[in-house]
């Protein structure tokens, strides 16, 4: 495929800020994705940018370089065992589609991240997690191409390390390998979790006699869909703010000013901690339906930043800011970005 130059990228990021990259192409293969590589070095074009789904990054400015966008396809059934599927997916596929796609066959496991935005090959880059299941849960193996070394590399489970929102490929490696497919190991028999969230009452708002992962599935899908914006109607990136983690001590005496703080025990290597609900801590600084022209905090959930129209990239980094420094002054916690800012 053929470079194309001073490309809109409005279509591609689920803000929809209308920006542009000087380069762009897209890649179905191994090979597509080398002679986009060679087409870079002849033009000297000096960068590039992975583009999956595009729902988890911020433009705040052109891109002065080469945008490559992911569109490898492919789900197969590549082995299966007494308890277990274990299921190949190509780094393009979009990832509710594929959730879908698993309740279709049957196979459990990730009917709780039902309707988060993205592609297959951003989900082990974040972690993505909802509803008390994240990415690592379900994870067994991803190959992704080495830039440096060119050549496809396998990463296990342990290669990965996958932390909150968090994995190899956002820190040591971030920006050397380019996911191109991921394996997932999922259940024949499913393992219910419907104890996270508002779960439990919306299935019996639903009436449902008989628990399914399709059941759990659409229960998902209610209650994203009534609390979060669609990126199609009104731009967002979901979650914005990362739920920041504090120490007991810390917890107690936030407790004696605000003693309803919303709090889930959240214990790593055998130190407890405890993750705090960022969207209350923006809530409670007064940010919920707060609106600065075409950039705001969405009237129904305030963990989500949103582009009402024409904002620019950059008027949604500087509200995040503002909420950031509030939040701060009022808890004396620091939250963290979980969308990437470009």
């Amino acid at each position: 495929m053929q470079l194309q130059q001073n490309f809109s990228l409005k279509n591609f990021n689920s803000f929809g800020i209308d920006i542009y990259a000087n380069y762009f192409g897209c890649f179905c293969n191994i090979t597509e994705l080398e002679d986009l590589f060679t087409q870079q070095q002849e033009n000297k074009i000096n960068s590039h940018l992975i583009l999956g789904g595009g729902s988890n990054i911020l433009f705040t400015k052109n891109f002065d370089g080469l945008v490559l966008k992911n569109e490898i396809k492919d789900i197969e059934l590549i082995n299966e065992t007494e308890k277990h599927y274990y299921v190949k997916v190509g780094a393009g596929e979009e990832w509710h589609q594929f959730v879908l796609y698993c309740i279709s066959q049957n196979y459990a496991g990730v009917e709780n991240l039902s309707l988060i935005p993205g592609s297959i090959g951003a989900s082990p880059i974040q972690n993505i997690g909802a509803y008390g299941v994240e990415l690592k849960d379900v994870f067994y193996e991803l190959e992704a191409y080495n830039i440096r070394e060119k050549k496809l590399i396998s990463f296990s489970l342990i290669d990965c390390a996958f932390g909150y929102r968090q994995s190899v490929f956002k820190t040591s490696l971030k920006n050397t390998h380019i996911i191109t497919s991921v394996t997932f190991k999922l259940n024949k028999h499913p393992i219910f979790n419907t104890s996270y969230g508002a779960i439990e009452q919306e299935l019996e708002k639903m009436n449902v006699q008989q628990l399914s992962i399709k059941a759990i599935s659409n229960a998902v899908i209610n209650i994203r869909t009534s609390k979060l914006p669609n990126p199609k109607e009104i731009g967002n990136a979901g979650s914005f703010f990362k739920n920041p983690t504090i120490t007991e001590t810390a917890l107690s005496e936030l407790k004696k000013e605000f003693s309803n703080i919303p709090n889930y025990i959240n214990t790593i290597n055998n130190a407890t901690n405890y993750k705090i609900a960022a969207g209350w801590l923006i809530e409670q600084s007064g940010f919920k339906g707060y609106r600065i022209g075409d950039a705001g905090c969405h009237e129904k959930q305030a963990l989500v930043l949103v582009n009402y129209g024409n904002a620019q990239g950059y008027e949604i980094l500087e509200l995040s800011n503002v909420i950031i420094n509030q939040v701060q002054n009022k808890f004396g916690i620091l939250l963290e970005r979980e969308v990437n800012i470009l």
